[in-house]
């Protein structure tokens, strides 16, 4: 797919707001390492606030008529993309009324406190699900199509999420282990999760032109393009990553993401580090936006069969099938599109 940073942005920042969310309301629920001060829990909900709000703003960028971002939330019965729309619009006066009463009454350990928390978290949690779910329910991309993309969402969310908390309990009480050790086990099992998809995705499965076509006994060779004008799918599912490229932004996402964050916050566990702690959460956004880079740019629609393009190959398309622009240069001396089998 075409990655967007508007969609990588909603599902980056979004889904660590809720994930935020989520982990203080379990923090102080089960006043994990004695919970979190009434103030402490103020700010990171405020900061939750915030990364949705970005998250959620960044995606008007990715709609041709944003004043029509409305009819995003008609199709609710029907549609994951309206049900996410419809959650993370329920999320924001729960969790503001949840602030606003910890705020007035200096406590987050009364029922009040509880139930706003608890409602507020839930809902963060099924909107990480549906925004999942819009990608998972598409057949047509092998890559989206399991429900590996849902749960990694989850760890995700939730592994940057307590990051952010033990972060802010690192800061302000010095070394910590029992948020630090919450944390690294998010981060860890958001890893394994991660490497579990990559190595799905990886596997060679999935529809091909034998399939397509029946022919399961021979080799299918396609002798045309399947258009002669670029379509909306070839133009958002045309390109495609190198396989050593995508292994080495594979090996950042594991450094920077993971493996990097668990390293800073070990350390602050047992050493002061200052703000040198901040280094966690700002390096596992870094990671994991490259992992959300992939997750888009890996995509292939079932529609480039139609052009010669097997499962993990590059493209071959013609620039006008893809929707690019084309050069007088390379249009000079080529009146029609190439066919796939010329180019052979």
């Amino acid at each position: 797919m075409n990655p967007s940073l508007a969609v990588i942005f909603l599902t980056l920042f979004s889904g660590a707001g809720f994930g935020l969310m989520a982990m203080v309301v379990v923090v102080n629920d089960f006043t994990i390492d004695g919970g979190l001060s009434p103030l402490r829990t103020a700010i990171l909900v405020a900061l939750a606030l915030l990364l949705v709000t970005i998250g959620m703003v960044s995606s008007t960028a990715h709609l041709a008529n944003p004043k029509n971002a409305w009819r995003a939330f008609t199709r609710w019965r029907t549609s994951w993309l309206a049900r996410e729309g419809v959650f993370a619009v329920m999320f924001y006066p729960v969790a503001i009324a949840y602030l606003g009463w910890v705020f007035f009454t200096n406590t987050d350990q009364d029922d009040g406190a509880l139930v706003l928390g608890n409602v507020a978290g839930l809902i963060g949690l099924a909107t990480i699900f549906c925004q999942g779910m819009i990608y998972a329910c598409l057949r047509t991309i092998r890559q989206w199509h399991t429900p590996l993309v849902p749960a990694n969402f989850y760890a995700l969310g939730l592994a940057l999420g307590m990051t952010i908390v033990a972060t802010s309990r690192v800061l302000a009480d010095g070394p910590d282990l029992i948020l630090v050790s919450a944390a690294c086990a998010l981060l860890v099992a958001a890893g394994v999760m991660k490497a579990i998809y990559y190595f799905w995705i990886g596997a060679p499965s999935g529809t091909t032109l034998q399939t397509a076509t029946g022919f399961t006994g021979g080799r299918v060779k396609l002798l045309d393009q399947g258009h002669t004008f670029g379509t909306f799918l070839t133009h958002e599912f045309s390109n495609c990553i190198s396989p050593v490229r995508a292994r080495n932004f594979k090996i950042a996402v594991y450094a920077l993401g993971f493996l990097a964050p668990v390293a800073i916050l070990l350390a602050a566990a047992h050493m002061s580090l200052g703000l040198g702690v901040l280094l966690a959460p700002l390096l596992a956004f870094i990671g994991i936006g490259l992992e959300r880079y992939l997750f888009f740019v890996e995509a292939q629609h079932v529609v480039n069969l139609y052009h010669g393009r097997m499962p993990g190959s590059l493209p071959q398309m013609h620039p006008a099938l893809r929707g690019g622009t084309v050069s007088p240069a390379a249009v000079a001396g080529k009146s029609r599109l190439v066919p796939s089998y010329e180019k052979r």
